[in-house]
């Protein structure tokens, strides 16, 4: 099913005292969702992305704007009657039935030619159970099932209905790291093989970046970029987006541009022609660094220590135009004995290294 999204804009209105305030959650939306998509809405808390998803599930009413699903305007349309699979972040199940009942509870209700008899209820919750690989479990309460399992039980239960698209409210939040990994496996897994539109809401970007077909990157109500997961972190639109994307983080220093050369500190980086002399900020991915001979050094930081992983090592260092804690470059293994001393000497990969507006925080493209 695609999903459209017309200028979508939600606003709440609120009072402290006798001054009343609003607050934009949801700014001028516009986007479109595949059908058979899965689409990853990620951002700080705060940022709109719960808002948006129940905007789409008829929960909440938009200020403006509309919400297709295909050719269907759906602004309007009651939440139960949108055909949409809703998972929450802390479960939802109803401790006093088994897992089978609470899978089949979405179905009892329905009337008319919808109506389903209590063979054919049992019948598609056990498919549903299989598709989440509970099959087994059917008979338990969710107070005798891990925190994994639980959560697979509110999937099965929203896919039961066969709804045209699944939403996901920061379905892994309340999992163990292990069962995070486990879990957002599943998800992607589930949604290949049934097909259905999901939008996936989250603040983790590593889980937004491993399991979805493109990514929402939302900050203050306001979408800033929408791409595949390995194009918005190769290609960021702004200094949030950068930040926003990477372990480790990326690391942002204090720069300028002078004679149509990039500076930090005195030492010059590289050529960055047709661009005025002014103040900039640079962003280097921790995978950006080489390490270098003294005379091809481009930037010279102070070595704090050398943490090694195997495959790779993590050298964390320190400059005084950093606003990082520490700088942290990721290096082949094999570099581990040139590095020693107090100061370590870096190259630089120049598609790792991204340039901002100071003010802004715009990309300037070079």
């Amino acid at each position: 099913m695609k999903v459209t999204l017309q200028n979508l804009t939600k606003v709440f209105n609120s009072r402290v005292g006798k001054v009343k305030s609003s607050v934009t959650a949801v700014n001028d939306f516009c986007f479109e969702i595949e059908d058979g998509e899965l689409i990853g809405l990620l951002g700080p808390s705060g940022c709109g992305k719960s808002t948006t998803l129940h905007l789409l599930s008829g929960l909440q009413k938009p200020t403006s704007g509309k919400i297709f699903f295909g050719d269907e305007d759906v602004t309007a349309l009651p939440a139960e009657s949108r055909g949409v699979g809703l998972v929450f972040q802390n479960y939802a199940l109803y401790p006093h039935l088994t897992v089978l009942q609470n899978i089949t509870f979405p179905l009892e209700n329905r009337k008319g030619k919808d109506k389903l008899t209590k063979e054919q209820m049992v019948l598609r919750a056990t498919e549903a159970a299989k598709l989440v690989q509970l099959e087994n479990l059917l008979d338990r309460k969710p107070s005798e099932l891990s925190g994994g399992q639980q959560q697979r039980v509110a999937i099965a239960r929203a896919l039961v209905k066969e709804p045209r698209i699944l939403l996901l409210d920061e379905p892994l939040s309340n999992l163990d790291a292990r069962l995070r990994l486990q879990t957002r496996e599943e998800i992607r897994r589930i949604q290949r093989s049934t097909g259905v539109t999901t939008i996936f809401v989250t603040h983790d970007q590593e889980e937004a970046m491993s399991i979805s077909d493109r990514i929402v990157v939302m900050k203050d109500g306001v979408i800033h970029q929408i791409d595949k997961p390995q194009a918005v972190y190769d290609d960021p639109i702004n200094l949030f987006v950068a930040k926003f994307l990477g372990t480790p983080p990326i690391n942002v220093f204090e720069g300028y541009i002078k004679n149509e050369t990039l500076y930090i500190d005195n030492e010059a980086l590289m050529p960055i022609a047709n661009e005025a002399d002014r103040e900039v900020v640079i962003a280097i991915r921790p995978e950006g660094f080489t390490t270098e001979s003294e005379g091809e050094t481009v930037l010279t930081c102070g070595l704090t220590r050398v943490e090694v992983m195997g495959r790779d090592i993590s050298i964390v260092a320190t400059h005084d135009k950093c606003e990082n804690v520490s700088i942290r470059a990721i290096v082949d293994a094999d570099n581990l004995s040139c590095i020693n001393g107090t100061t370590v000497r870096f190259g630089l990969k120049k598609h790792k290294v991204f340039v901002f507006e100071k003010e802004s925080g715009e990309r300037i493209r070079f």
